[in-house]
């Protein structure tokens, strides 16, 4: 049985990657994501680096123990269709993702150059219950 001592802090999920020159083409100028740092433990070693927009943050890292391509994160937002309508607008003939509707909302699904997924869902309002 969990104990109520425990708290969780931010949970940053970990992809990985290949390619920095792709990393800032689909993060940055893409999906809009500024580079909050990177590093390396030395010049020609693997790069780990951090990207963010608002409260979306990840960490990239092309070290081979961290991750495996193909991983998914699931992001709660609001605005999935001002977003849908932002990367629709780029010249980014990579990806061109369709909003999707399903049981929980609307979401919009990207699939970034190294097979990971990242998942935005516009969480539809639970219904007011009558009275």
């Amino acid at each position: 049985m969990p104990t109520t001592d425990v708290t969780f802090g931010r949970t940053v999920p970990v992809f990985r990657i290949f390619d920095v020159a792709k990393v800032h083409e689909f993060y940055v100028g893409y999906l809009g994501c500024t580079v909050d740092w990177e590093h390396r433990f030395e010049p020609g070693m693997p790069l780990y680096t951090q990207v963010s927009r608002g409260n979306l943050v990840l960490h990239l890292s092309e070290h081979h123990g961290d991750g495996t391509p193909g991983g998914v994160v699931y992001t709660e937002l609001t605005g999935v269709r001002a977003l849908h309508a932002e990367l629709a607008a780029k010249d980014y003939p990579s990806l061109r993702p369709g909003l999707e509707r399903d049981e929980t909302g609307w979401s919009l699904t990207l699939i970034d150059p190294f097979g990971n997924r990242l998942r935005f869902t516009e969480p539809e309002p639970e219904p007011e219950p009558e009275p």
